[in-house]
């Protein structure tokens, strides 16, 4: 796929087909992403792929966590706030998401049933956990971002499909322990990958983008 094309059809995924990603397509994501840039070459990231029988395992971990409302330790900070644009356009996406689903804001039985979805990886074969040593600040987090976005369009570009998931990430100490990774590891981001299922609704929605001229000035 061509890369400018790549970039502008890749689309977050929330419901996939069980087909699993064999370990050569996988291998091929890995190798094209490994390639990513990152500050003096320190290349931060650590990739933990969990499928198969350890997936669902997890996956029935991560679900009793959520539908217990454990306590939540991520190891990057949720948001508690936006700057007043911001927080309009996050509030207008999830207004529209649940429009699609047919889901009222106070249909609480509806939301919390698509928020469960989350620590199901919303039916993906695969997640991807995206982890740097702990004692890296800012700039190794950026090169993370620019890994994760090389990983997705590198799975897009091959029909691989893709959720980037920071609510998982709200049980960052059960899944290190479940992975058998250091307490001081940092983890960055869950990716489910799959085959996405063209036909489910919640894979209609699409979010709306700001265009260039509204985020771009020009000094010439």
């Amino acid at each position: 796929m061509e890369t400018l094309k790549a970039i502008e059809t890749r689309r977050s995924i929330r419901s996939f087909k069980p087909d699993p990603i064999s370990r050569d397509v996988m291998n091929k994501i890995l190798q094209a992403v490994s390639t990513s840039p990152s500050y003096t070459n320190t290349q931060p990231w650590e990739v933990m792929v969990v499928s198969g029988k350890k997936r669902n395992e997890l996956a029935e971990k991560l679900l009793n966590l959520a539908r217990a409302k454990a306590p939540t330790s991520p190891d990057l900070p949720i948001p508690k706030g936006w700057p007043a644009a911001m927080d309009e356009r996050s509030r207008e996406h999830g207004a529209r998401r649940l429009s699609t689903l047919g889901l009222a804001r106070d249909d609480a039985e509806g939301r919390e049933k698509l928020r469960l979805m989350n620590f199901e990886f919303y039916g993906a074969p695969c997640a991807v956990f995206l982890f740097t040593d702990g004692s890296l600040g800012e700039w190794s987090i950026y090169d993370m971002g620019l890994f994760t976005q090389n990983l997705i369009l590198a799975a897009h570009s091959i029909g691989v499909e893709s959720c980037l998931q920071a609510s998982v990430t709200n049980y960052a100490p059960e899944i290190k322990k479940f992975l058998g990774l250091a307490e001081s590891k940092k983890l960055v981001i869950c990716i489910s990958l799959g085959y996405p299922d063209e036909n489910a609704v919640l894979n209609t929605y699409r979010s709306i983008k700001q265009k260039p001229d509204e985020f771009t000035r020009w000094y010439e």
